[in-house]
């Protein structure tokens, strides 16, 4: 197997009179890897994807597909495809000659087109559909449609712009595990811009999360979700509850902090090298919050509390339980334990939450 990677991102900017899309960003794809690029709104990672596409030139830096240099090579003659969020299908042809659309681009004779339309339309699960019209499609199959159209082509990598962002809910549920399935069977290099962190933590084989033009932690689902290495990634990969806190004391087994609120935390150091008197931004996952109806029950674990249920949130093993913390008034998200003690939990009853040190995250302020 060659170690070329099929795309690789070196030190690539793009910024405009006065503003920095995207700054200076680096990394590479192997061959076969599901890789997403994880983002808000606006912090570049489309800007990114059309600069790789060739939509969009850079203003500093290269980029290269098997190890070539593609900054002078014109968008129809990189080896790419790109699958856009609204799909871009022809309304007025059938099926198959959407996916044979770009064959046709390239001058390629009908019988082989037909032959070839016809494979990619059985791996992606539509064989003996060609003759259909587009609108005679649900939503999914409309999505593997515009996935065979690009494999048709057999391109290096195929990049799609957030391709689920228009469905609805259940079905981008089921479209989330037909993708990965599809990139697995025809083993491409896929590149998925999203900002919904489901997406990419339940399809990708590694993920980039990007802020404001930059990459903050590259790395897989579980890296990201247990080993953020930055404050952004810690509060936008998962849910988390927030503190900000001042360190009162820095040792080997950890720190103590002090929230705003007076509240005492212990936690552990992220690598920031946190020292006495240093401003830490904390998170605390609702699931590594454990709850018990006696304070005894508590007196083995780190941090400690107590409060009262504002809310339950049913949503079957996903549900939470917003409690309100009785020393500072704010509210805590945790994850209702699956067990019969906490199922008859109501508004207003009174319960003991900790956690372990190691479960609380800290950063410096600001990173």
């Amino acid at each position: 197997m060659s170690d070329i990677p099929d795309l690789e991102c070196r030190a690539v900017s793009k910024s405009y009179d006065d503003f920095q899309a995207v700054q200076d960003v680096s990394f590479s794809v192997p061959k076969g890897t599901f890789f997403s690029i994880l983002g808000p709104s606006g912090c570049g990672k489309t800007t990114l994807l059309r600069m790789i596409a060739g939509f969009q030139n850079p203003t500093g830096g290269d980029l290269l597909i098997k190890g070539k240099s593609v900054l002078e090579v014109p968008p129809n003659k990189r080896p790419v495809s790109m699958v856009f969020q609204h799909l871009a299908l022809f309304p007025m042809m059938n099926i198959g000659a959407n996916v044979g659309f770009g064959l046709r681009q390239l001058g390629v004779n009908k019988t082989d087109i037909k032959a070839q339309v016809e494979r990619v339309l059985e791996r992606v699960g539509l064989g003996g559909v060609a003759e259909r019209s587009v609108s005679s499609l649900s939503g999914g199959q409309k999505q593997r449609v515009a996935i065979a159209r690009c494999m048709v082509l057999e391109p290096s990598v195929l990049l799609l712009d957030e391709p689920l962002g228009a469905l609805d809910l259940k079905l981008r549920e089921h479209m989330k595990v037909e993708l990965k399935k599809l990139q697995s069977e025809f083993n491409t290099t896929f590149v998925y811009i999203t900002h919904d962190q489901s997406e990419a933590l339940v399809m990708s084989d590694q993920i980039a999360v990007m802020n404001k033009g930059a990459f903050e932690q590259i790395g897989t689902a579980k890296d990201l979700y247990y080993q953020p290495q930055t404050a952004f990634v810690a509060g936008f990969v998962g849910e988390a509850n927030k503190y900000t806190a001042k360190v009162e004391a820095a040792a080997a087994n950890g720190l103590h902090l002090v929230t705003r609120d007076g509240v005492h935390l212990r936690g552990v150091d992220t690598g920031d090298r946190l020292g006495q008197g240093d401003t830490a931004q904390v998170f605390v996952r609702p699931e590594a919050i454990r709850l018990s109806r006696k304070s005894a029950d508590m007196d083995q674990m780190a941090n400690t509390g107590a409060g009262q249920v504002e809310s339950v949130l049913f949503n079957g093993a996903n549900s939470q339980l917003i409690l309100r913390d009785a020393r500072t008034g704010s509210e805590l998200n945790v994850a209702l334990p699956q067990t019969a003690e906490f199922r008859d939990l109501t508004k207003g009853d009174q319960i003991h939450f900790g956690w372990e040190a190691d479960q609380t995250r800290c950063y410096r302020q600001g990173t």
